[in-house]
């Protein structure tokens, strides 16, 4: 299950992003060709976030894109609907991808760590 990996270096990346404040959202782009399930990622996230207490509070927001094509021979662009990769105006199996295959950390909320403020007073 490599979900548990790309959850370890998710929340890795959140920390050194949040630096030092509270995530409150993690934002993630997983394309449909990406070879990640959505389901395992969201409860492995679920579960290891619980050791990360800048982000143990955090929502975990999963955008699924699709597969976006260019046909070389007729220039169509736009989504793949099934995984039949042959382009749906000419039925040509010369397609580039262009959106779909990668995971992607896209945005993080975040919010001033209360803890550090209340220490400061």
């Amino acid at each position: 299950m490599h979900e548990l990996s790309i959850t370890e270096s998710l929340l890795e990346l959140c920390e050194e992003y949040a630096q030092g404040k509270v995530v409150e959202e993690v934002h993630v782009k997983i394309g449909r060709l990406s070879g990640v399930e959505p389901p395992l990622l969201q409860r492995s996230f679920e579960t290891f976030k619980e050791n990360s207490p800048l982000c143990k509070n955090a929502k975990f927001i999963m955008h699924i894109q699709e597969v976006v094509v260019e046909c070389q021979k007729c220039h169509f662009s736009g989504v793949l609907e099934n995984n039949v990769f042959w382009c749906p105006k000419c039925e040509d199996k010369d397609l580039k991808i262009i959106d779909g295959e990668e995971l992607y950390l896209m945005q993080l909320v975040l919010k001033e760590n209360e803890d550090l403020e209340n220490n400061d007073k």
